[in-house]
C-alpha cells in the first residue's frame, strides 16, 4: 500500500513538473517578450546621447556592461523574481492588485462601493485574506484620508504610466528592430524605407487586435524562443572570437571606474541603461496567466542567462572596435557577423512585434481593472478567446494608443529621444510598486517594519538614482510620459471624483424604505405584468430615480427588482458568492434587492445568462424560505444582514410557444386565460425532488413565473451632474465640463450592453454637487 501511495505521489510531482515546464515554455512568449529585445537599444541609447564616449581605454563599456549585469540582477532577478512576485492578490499581479490588496487588508480605500466595507464583503475578504492583526501604520492608514488619497494617487500614476508604456514600446522596439536596415542597405537608402516599414508594421499590429492573440499565440513562444537562442549564440560567438575576458568586466569595480572617469556624462547615461529592465513589470503583471514557479524558472533558466550572453557578446565586439563614425552607430546590428544580418533582422522583427503585442494586451488589460474598480470611464470590453482568461480587445483604447504611438514614432524618428521617454515611464512604474510593496511586507506579510524600510531604501535608492537621470532627459523625450501620464491620471482622476460625488448624492437623495412601504402593497400606483429591473449604486435604500419615475408615471411592473452591481477589491468572486438576494417589505408587494459581487478581473456575462441567472436566484431565495428571516418587516433599511448568498440559482426551462408535459415538479399553470403572450416564451422552474413547499411560496413563485413569461424592462437612471452654485472654479470645470463629456462618451453598464432598446427606459436627473 505504501509502496502504490509512493508511486502515485512521485507521479503526481512529476505531472506537477511538467504542467510547470509547459507554462514556463508558454510564459516565453507572453511575458518576455517585451525585456527579451532590450539588447536591440539598451547601448545604443547609453552612447547615443554623447554623454559618454567610447574610449580607446573601454573604461566606458566595461562600465556600461557591468551597470547592466548588476540591475538586470538586482533589479529584475531579485526584486521581482524573488520578492515581487510573491505579493499575488489571489494569483494576480500589477499595480491595482498590490493596491486592492493592501486595501482590504487595512479595511481602507477611496472607491465607490470598493472601499466601503460592508458586513458581506468583509466575510469574502476575510476567507481570502484572514483576519488582519492590529499595527500602527494600519491605524494611520484607516484614520487617516490624505493618506488614503495618497495611496490611491499613486496607483493611478503607476497605471497611467503603464497606458503611456503601451504607447511608447511598441514605438521603440519596432523601430529598432527595423534600424538594421541601416547596415544591410547602401547609400542611405534606409532613410527612405525606416519610417514607411516601422509605421506599416505598427499599423498592422494594432489593426489586427480584433483578432486576438489566440490565432496566433501559438507562435509567440516559438519566435520569442528562437531570439533568445540567436541573442544568446551570437553573443558566446562574439566573446570567444573578440574578447574572451569580458567575463571581467562584470565586477562592481568596473562600475566604480565608471562612474569616476565619467561623472556627471555617465549619470546622464544611466537613461539608456536602465532599459535593460523593461519588461520586469510585465512579469508582475501577467502573474495571473502563469504561476509564479513558472515565472521563475523561465527566467532564470532562459531568459537570465540568454540576456547576459547578449550583452556581454555585444560588449566584447565593441571592446576590440572604435572607429565607429557616430557613437550613435553603437548597436546590436553591428555585432551580429555580416553574412547573417537579414534572418537576424527578420526574427528580431517578429519578437519586437511579439513583445509589443504583450505590452499592448496588458495595457488593455489594466484598463479593464481600472473600468472594474470605477477609475476609469467605462468602454467597450471585447473578449476575444472564450478560453483564455484575460484575452481582451478594447476598440477605443485601441486606436488612441495606434494614433499616439504612430504620432511618437514619426514625430521623433530616432531611437534615443523614444528610449528616454520609455525610460521614465518604466522607472516610475517601478518605484510606485516599490512603495506598495513596503507596505505589502508590514501589512499583509506581517512582518518588522525594519524589513519593509531596507527594501525600501535599498531599491527605492537604486532606482531614484535612474529616476533623476531619467527625468533631467525632460527636453530629449522625456516629456512625453509626463504629458500622456498627466492627461490619463486627469481622466481617471476627475472620473474618480465624479463617481464619489455621484455615489455620495444617491445617498444622500435616496427614499427610505419606511415611505415605500407606507404606500401599500400596490405602491400606490398601478402594478403591470413583467419584471422591473431597476439599477441603482446603492446597497440600501430606495433609488431617488424611482420616486422621480413613479411620481411622474405612477405606473410599474407586478414583480420589481432593485439591482446593485458591485465591484469588489478581489480579482474574482466565485459564483456561488456573487448573488446576494433578499426582499424589502412583506412578501405581498413582490419588491426584491439582488447585489451582484464581480471582481476586478472577472468577466461579466452577457445579457440572456445574466437575466436566467437573476430570476433562478431571486426563485431559489423564496423556494429556500430565507425570506421569511430576510425581510424588513420593520422597515429597517440594514441592507447586508437581510440579504442571503444564493449559491446556486433554481434551475428553470423556458421554451417559445407551448410546453407540453410539463413535470409535477415544476411550478406553473397550464391553463390560463389572462396570460395573453405568455404562449410566446413558458418558463418552469424545477424544484428539487421531494422539495416540500407551501401554497404562499408556490404562489409567489408562480407570480415570478408568470412576470418572467411577460418580459424584462430594464430601467436605468441617466444623471446629468452639476457643481453646486458657489462651488469653486476647478470643480466647475472637473464636473461640468470634463466628467460631463466623459459621461456622455462612455459606455454603459457592462451587463446592459446588448439588452435590447425596447426594453430599455432611461430616467434622467440632475444631480447638484
Amino acid at each position: 500500500m505504501d509502496a502504490e501511495s509512493g508511486r502515485g505521489a512521485a507521479s503526481a510531482r512529476k505531472k506537477s513538473w511538467r504542467s510547470e515546464l509547459v507554462l514556463a515554455y508558454q510564459s516565453l512568449g507572453v511575458v518576455y517578450g517585451e525585456v527579451a529585445t532590450s539588447p536591440l537599444y539598451v547601448y545604443k541609447s547609453a552612447f547615443a546621447g554623447g554623454d559618454i564616449d567610447h574610449s580607446e581605454g573601454n573604461e566606458e563599456i566595461y562600465g556600461v556592461l557591468s551597470l547592466v549585469f548588476w540591475t538586470l540582477t538586482l533589479v529584475t532577478l531579485l526584486k521581482y523574481v524573488l520578492v515581487v512576485l510573491r505579493a499575488a492578490d489571489d494569483g494576480e499581479g500589477g499595480t491595482f492588485a498590490l493596491y486592492s490588496l493592501i486595501c482590504r487588508r487595512v479595511r481602507a480605500g477611496l472607491l465607490p462601493g470598493v472601499g466601503d466595507s460592508s458586513a458581506a464583503d468583509d466575510d469574502l475578504k476575510e476567507q481570502r485574506d484572514g483576519a488582519p492583526p492590529a499595527s500602527t501604520v494600519r491605524a494611520a492608514l484607516q484614520q487617516r484620508r490624505e493618506l488614503q488619497w495618497l495611496l490611491l494617487l499613486f496607483a493611478l500614476l503607476g497605471t497611467s504610466m503603464v497606458i503611456g508604456d503601451g504607447v511608447l514600446t511598441p514605438a521603440v522596439s519596432v523601430f529598432s528592430a527595423v534600424s538594421g536596415l541601416k547596415l544591410s542597405m547602401v547609400n542611405e537608402q534606409h532613410q527612405y524605407v525606416l519610417l514607411p516599414v516601422t509605421c506599416v508594421i505598427l499599423v498592422g499590429l494594432f489593426a489586427l487586435q480584433h483578432f486576438g492573440t489566440h490565432r496566433v499565440g501559438f507562435l509567440f513562444a516559438p519566435i520569442v524562443c528562437l531570439w533568445f537562442l540567436c541573442i544568446s549564440t551570437i553573443g558566446v560567438y562574439n566573446i570567444i572570437v573578440w574578447n574572451p575576458h569580458i567575463y571581467k568586466a562584470l565586477s562592481p569595480y568596473y562600475m566604480y571606474s565608471f562612474i569616476q572617469k565619467t561623472q556627471v556624462g555617465g549619470w546622464m547615461s544611466l537613461g539608456g541603461i536602465l532599459l535593460c529592465v523593461t519588461g520586469s513589470e510585465a512579469m508582475y503583471a501577467d502573474l495571473g496567466h502563469f504561476s509564479q514557479s513558472s515565472i521563475k524558472i523561465a527566467f532564470t533558466m532562459v531568459v537570465y542567462p540568454s540576456l547576459v550572453l547578449a550583452y556581454m557578446g555585444q560588449a566584447a565586439y565593441i571592446s576590440q572596435h572604435h572607429n565607429f563614425e557616430r557613437n550613435h552607430h553603437i548597436g546590436f546590428y553591428i555585432s551580429v557577423p555580416e553574412k547573417i544580418r537579414w534572418p537576424v533582422l527578420g526574427i528580431a522583427i517578429l519578437a519586437a512585434v511579439v513583445g509589443s503585442q504583450a505590452v499592448i494586451t496588458g495595457t488593455f488589460s489594466v484598463i479593464k481593472q481600472c473600468c472594474s474598480l470605477n477609475c476609469f470611464p467605462r468602454v467597450k470590453i471585447v473578449h476575444t478567446s472564450s478560453t483564455v482568461h484575460g484575452q481582451i480587445y478594447i476598440p477605443e483604447i485601441n486606436w488612441i494608443l495606434m494614433i499616439l504611438c504612430l504620432a511618437v514614432t514619426i514625430g521623433f524618428r530616432n531611437t534615443k529621444q523614444m528610449a528616454n521617454a520609455q525610460g521614465l515611464a518604466v522607472i516610475t512604474v517601478m518605484i510606485v510598486t516599490t512603495c506598495f510593496m513596503s507596505l505589502v511586507i508590514v501589512l499583509c506579510w506581517n512582518k518588522n517594519v525594519v524589513f519593509a524600510l531596507a527594501f525600501l531604501l535599498f531599491f527605492g535608492a537604486i532606482e531614484a538614482v535612474y529616476f533623476s537621470a531619467s527625468l533631467v532627459k525632460f527636453h530629449e523625450g522625456a516629456w512625453v510620459p509626463i504629458i500622456l501620464s498627466f492627461t490619463f491620471l486627469t481622466v481617471m482622476c476627475v472620473w474618480h471624483y465624479g463617481t464619489t460625488k455621484k455615489y455620495e448624492f444617491d445617498v444622500d437623495n435616496k427614499v427610505s424604505i419606511s415611505w415605500l412601504l407606507n404606500l401599500g402593497p400596490s405602491l400606490g400606483i398601478v402594478r403591470v405584468r413583467g419584471i422591473g429591473l431597476i439599477h441603482t449604486e446603492l446597497v440600501s435604500g430606495i433609488p431617488a430615480i424611482f420616486s422621480h419615475f413613479v411620481t411622474n408615471l405612477p405606473a410599474f411592473h407586478q414583480v420589481l427588482v432593485f439591482l446593485c452591481i458591485k465591484s469588489v477589491s478581489v480579482p474574482h468572486v466565485q459564483p456561488e458568492e456573487r448573488f446576494l438576494v433578499g426582499r424589502i417589505g412583506l412578501k405581498q408587494y413582490r419588491l426584491y434587492r439582488v447585489v451582484v459581487r464581480y471582481g476586478y478581473r472577472d468577466v461579466q456575462q452577457d445579457s440572456l445568462e445574466f437575466e436566467k441567472a437573476l430570476v433562478s436566484s431571486i426563485a431559489e431565495f423564496i423556494r429556500s424560505g430565507d425570506s421569511d428571516k430576510n425581510g424588513y418587516p420593520d422597515g429597517s433599511e440594514s441592507p447586508y444582514e437581510r440579504l442571503s448568498i444564493i449559491s446556486k440559482g433554481l434551475p428553470f426551462q423556458e421554451a417559445d410557444g407551448e410546453v407540453e408535459g410539463s413535470p409535477e415538479s415544476s411550478v406553473r399553470k397550464d391553463t390560463n386565460p389572462n396570460l395573453v403572450s405568455s404562449k410566446l416564451r413558458r418558463v418552469r422552474f424545477v424544484l428539487p425532488e421531494n422539495a416540500q413547499i407551501n401554497s404562499e411560496v408556490r404562489n409567489e413563485l408562480q407570480e415570478l413565473t408568470e412576470a418572467r413569461e411577460a418580459g424584462m424592462s430594464f430601467i436605468m437612471g441617466r444623471s446629468y451632474m452639476k457643481a453646486k452654485s458657489g462651488s469653486s472654479l476647478m470643480k466647475r470645470i472637473a464636473i461640468n465640463f470634463i466628467y460631463e463629456f466623459l459621461m456622455r462618451n462612455s459606455r454603459g453598464p457592462a451587463y446592459a450592453a446588448n439588452v435590447p432598446h425596447v426594453s430599455t427606459l432611461e430616467v434622467g436627473m440632475v444631480c447638484q454637487v
